[in-house]
């Protein structure tokens, strides 16, 4: 039994002050305040003196890592990546693929599945679970499709979706997907009818194509603004039903360089505390020197925060902690509401609440301990720390 204590804790919907969490066989058994119970006097006890609890955060786009690249990493590599992901505070996450030939996607899909299948322990590292697959492309527009190699986009189809998803042994729980492609309404709707939260994105829809794509079963945004038709007060488009229709959760990347802060702003007035999400989008140069990386068949060129291939951004060297920090920057926003576009949202938007993103007695124990201002002090992971 472990009992941890600090200054306060976030669960993340209410803040509980002098929290005492119980931790048993990897889950969190109690949450109680200081002068509602006393520390049990068999638990290991650890205190976070003038630290914050909160959950640990779920990232659902990430392509790598510690200089890995998802699409290709061996189990070493995966490892790696779970670990630096860990130590920014990242307890769960969605792998997320890139458009590639689709015989590299299968390749891909099937490792991923491998590592999901196989999460369990590992050791005394506080290294990040991948709870699904994120598919991101190839399902996409060519007219907003960023970076994502034209050769390899393909139009929607039932077979091919089966066949992704066969070779995913059923891991897919996010899929971004552009509605206005021909063939998209019945693949966002038998997705849907899984259990997959589709999300729109690279898309050049306009504002009835994104509502047919909503009404078919999508519920969330990609990167919003960022690879989309753009906002025109006439032609609202695609931004327009996403940052409008309360019916769809949507994600931002918020490093500063994909959106401005102004934007970012308006974002989170628009979508609010309850529908507002943070993606990473981190590629294998997150947490590297300036260099060239791989990200799938791309290489990419990283120099002062940009990722850059072939002219246009090309995913971000964000991580999650920083991402929160900054909405506390652009926004002034609290912790707390920032903590929560960082864990309950995500899980929620990707259906995996019950798993990940909240503390609560039954849940995981997956816990960051920040500092008042949001730096990561220490990663918990099932209950075990560094």
């Amino acid at each position: 039994m472990i009992a941890l204590t600090a200054d306060h804790l976030l669960t993340p919907l209410e803040v509980i002050d002098q929290p005492i969490v119980v931790i048993e066989n990897g889950s969190i058994t109690e949450i109680a305040s200081a002068d509602e119970r006393a520390i049990p006097a068999n638990a290991q006890h650890f205190n976070f003196a003038g630290s914050v609890l909160a959950p640990g955060f779920v990232d659902i786009h990430v392509h790598g890592g510690a200089g890995h690249d998802l699409m290709t990493a061996d189990t070493a590599e995966l490892s790696a990546i779970a670990k630096f992901l860990g130590s920014h505070g990242v307890s769960s996450y969605f792998p997320t693929t890139v458009t590639a030939p689709e015989e590299a996607t299968l390749r891909a899909l099937d490792s991923l599945a491998t590592a999901i299948e196989r999460t369990g322990g590992q050791g005394d590292s506080p290294a990040a679970r991948p709870l699904g697959i994120h598919l991101e492309g190839p399902f996409l527009s060519h007219a907003r499709r960023g970076v994502h190699l034209p050769a390899d986009l393909l139009e929607p189809t039932l077979e091919r979706f089966e066949r992704f998803w066969q070779a995913a042994r059923g891991q897919i729980r996010l899929m971004t997907i552009a509605p206005e492609l021909p063939g998209a309404l019945a693949v966002i709707a038998e997705a849907a009818r899984r259990g997959v939260c589709v999300s729109l994105g690279h898309s050049d829809a306009n504002f009835e194509e994104a509502t047919r794509g909503i009404e078919a079963g999508a519920r969330h945004a990609t990167h919003t603004f960022n690879a989309m038709r753009p906002l025109n007060h006439r032609d609202p488009g695609i931004l327009g039903a996403v940052l409008t229709d309360e019916r769809i959760t949507a994600d931002i990347i918020a490093d500063g360089v994909h959106l401005d802060p102004a934007i970012v702003r308006m974002f989170l007035t628009l979508k609010g505390a309850n529908h507002a999400v943070l993606i990473t989008d981190a590629i294998a140069a997150t947490g590297m020197p300036d260099g060239r990386y791989r990200l799938g068949p791309l290489e990419v060129d990283v120099r002062d925060g940009r990722c850059m291939s072939n002219g246009s951004l090309a995913g971000s060297v964000l991580t999650m902690d920083r991402a929160i920090r900054n909405v506390m920057t652009f926004a002034g926003w609290d912790l707390a509401r920032s903590v929560r576009l960082a864990t309950l949202n995500p899980a929620n938007a990707a259906k995996i609440s019950g798993s990940a993103g909240q503390l609560i007695p039954g849940a995981a124990a997956d816990l960051v301990v920040l500092s008042p201002t949001g730096e990561v002090r220490k990663t918990i992971v099932g209950g075990r720390m560094a």
